[in-house]
C-alpha cells in the first residue's frame, strides 16, 4: 500500500434533487477522475431549514470516493455543475479500509 493511501482517501456526501441528476453527476465525476466510485442512494428524505423555513424533500445521496489531492477540484466541480444554489458537499477522512481498495482510489483519481 502506498504510504499515504490510508490518510488520503475521502468520502464525500452530496445530495441531489433525484436519481437522474445524481447519475449524471456521478458519471461525469468518474469520467473526470475526480471520483474513483460514486454510490447513489435513491429516495432519501431530507428535512432541513432553508431561508427560515423547514423543508422536506425527496433526494438522492451520492457517496463519492476520492483522494485528498482531488478534493479541492471535486468541490469546485460540484459547485459549478450542481443544480442547487448551495449543494451539500461534506468530506470525511477514511480512518481504515482494505489496503487494496484504498490503493485503487488513489490510482483512479486525479
Amino acid at each position: 500500500m502506498p504510504a499515504n493511501s490510508l490518510n488520503t482517501a475521502r468520502l464525500v456526501f452530496c445530495t441531489c434533487p433525484g436519481e437522474e441528476v445524481a447519475d449524471t453527476l456521478a458519471r461525469a465525476l468518474v469520467k473526470a477522475r475526480l471520483a474513483a466510485c460514486v454510490n447513489i442512494l435513491p429516495k432519501i428524505t431530507s428535512v432541513y431549514s432553508w431561508k427560515g423555513e423547514i423543508q422536506s424533500d425527496q433526494e438522492a445521496l451520492m457517496v463519492i470516493k476520492t483522494s485528498q489531492a482531488c478534493y479541492p477540484e471535486l468541490e469546485q466541480w460540484i459547485k459549478n455543475n450542481h443544480p442547487y444554489e448551495v449543494p451539500e458537499v461534506l468530506a470525511l477522512p477514511v480512518d481504515a479500509g482494505l489496503p487494496a481498495y484504498l490503493d485503487w482510489i488513489e490510482e483512479e483519481t486525479c
